[in-house]
């Protein structure tokens, strides 16, 4: 079996300041545990802060996130990226599909529009044993993973952001002779 290569996190600028967003779904409570505990121990290991808040299924992470980084920000005390957890286990129906699907293409949208790092640690699995062995921070730990993503890439936006102060990230028009009159 391949081994993922990890980021060490060792070259990475101090995070000491962040505030971090964990939504967590409580639908498998024990599988929810074992996340949330990968999770803090990464943003903890960062000297990072967490805010931890509960939603029922994976369905409502996208909406909370949506609501609390709107709120934050109206509050004047952002969030500098966010982490999902939560776990989606196949059954008899075409559910899983949808709350799957959904809740990782609405997150990776909030992502990409909000230029908010997020780490996506919502599991979709065939089994409750696979859930287990993913979530255990002994074992395979992808609530810490998902929020190792998480720092990385706020990491890379702030070194970014660093290189040149003076631009933002996106769409600059091209000055012309007429916009300019």
């Amino acid at each position: 079996m391949v081994t993922p290569r990890r980021d060490s996190g060792k070259d990475r600028p101090s995070l000491k300041d962040a505030r971090i967003l964990v939504v967590e779904a409580r639908y498998y409570e024990d599988i929810a545990d074992e996340l949330l505990r990968g999770a803090t121990a990464a943003i903890a290991a960062a000297q990072a802060e967490a805010e931890v808040v509960t939603v029922p299924g994976a369905l409502e992470i996208p909406q909370a996130v949506a609501i609390l980084v709107e709120a934050a920000a109206r509050e004047a005390r952002p969030y500098d990226a966010v982490v999902a957890l939560g776990c989606v286990i196949r059954g008899e129906t075409g559910h899983y599909d949808i709350v799957a699907g959904e809740s990782a293409r609405a997150l990776m949208d909030l992502s990409v529009l909000l230029r908010l790092p997020l780490g996506n640690g919502i599991l979709t699995v065939e089994t409750e044993a696979q859930a287990q062995a993913r979530a255990r921070v002994s074992e395979m730990n992808k609530g810490g993973g998902a929020a190792e993503a998480a720092l990385a890439v706020l990491a890379l936006k702030r070194a970014k952001a660093a290189e040149r102060p003076d631009r933002t990230i996106g769409f600059t028009p091209r000055r012309t002779a007429e916009t300019q009159e």
